[in-house]
């Protein structure tokens, strides 16, 4: 038991209705308080923070988005740079085949025109020697009509004779 000044005894069992009142009175006080000074602004910074998560959240969703996005542009990327690597290829491939058949063909002509010259060279050459085959001709012939006007020119079948038997000396071919 607890006693006051005033003698009286006092009980927490059994309050008394003042008591009850005060306590009662300062509980829903405080209560108004801490809920007009306390709770609004706690309860305000709980939404904020629950809307910061959200926005948050959403932001990593938008990244992931994003990333798979560019992971996909990446992936087609590099499947056209791929695609655009064998095309070189393959076009650097075919040049190289044309650029060897152009040189075998340039070869073939200069081949040609090595022949063709050859062959001109060879033909003028043979003009030649029946050319020199003819003077040699027309000399063998000056020199027997020159032999032959030494000669006595009295008989004209001795002239026939002789002209035979020389023209019997010199074979053409």
């Amino acid at each position: 038991m607890i006693l006051l000044d005033g003698g009286g005894a006092f009980s927490l069992i059994t309050p008394d209705f003042g008591l009850f009142f005060w306590t009662v009175f300062i509980f829903l006080l405080l209560w108004f308080l801490l809920g007009k000074f306390a709770f609004r602004p706690i309860a305000n910074a709980l939404r904020d923070r629950e809307s910061s998560i959200d926005e948050a959240l959403q932001s990593a969703e938008k990244a992931r988005l994003e990333m798979a996005n560019l992971k996909s542009d990446n992936e087609r990327i590099l499947n056209e740079a791929k695609e655009e690597r064998v095309r070189i290829i393959k076009e650097s491939k075919e040049i190289g085949q044309k650029i060897v058949e152009e040189a075998k063909d340039k070869a073939k002509d200069e081949a040609n025109k090595i022949t063709n010259a050859a062959t001109e060279d060879i033909l003028n050459q043979k003009m030649a020697a029946i050319l020199d085959v003819k003077n040699m001709i027309g000399g063998a012939t000056v020199d027997m009509a020159e032999k032959l006007l030494k000669r006595e020119l009295k008989d004209p079948k001795v002239q026939k004779d002789y002209i035979a038997a020389e023209l019997d000396k010199i074979k053409l071919n």
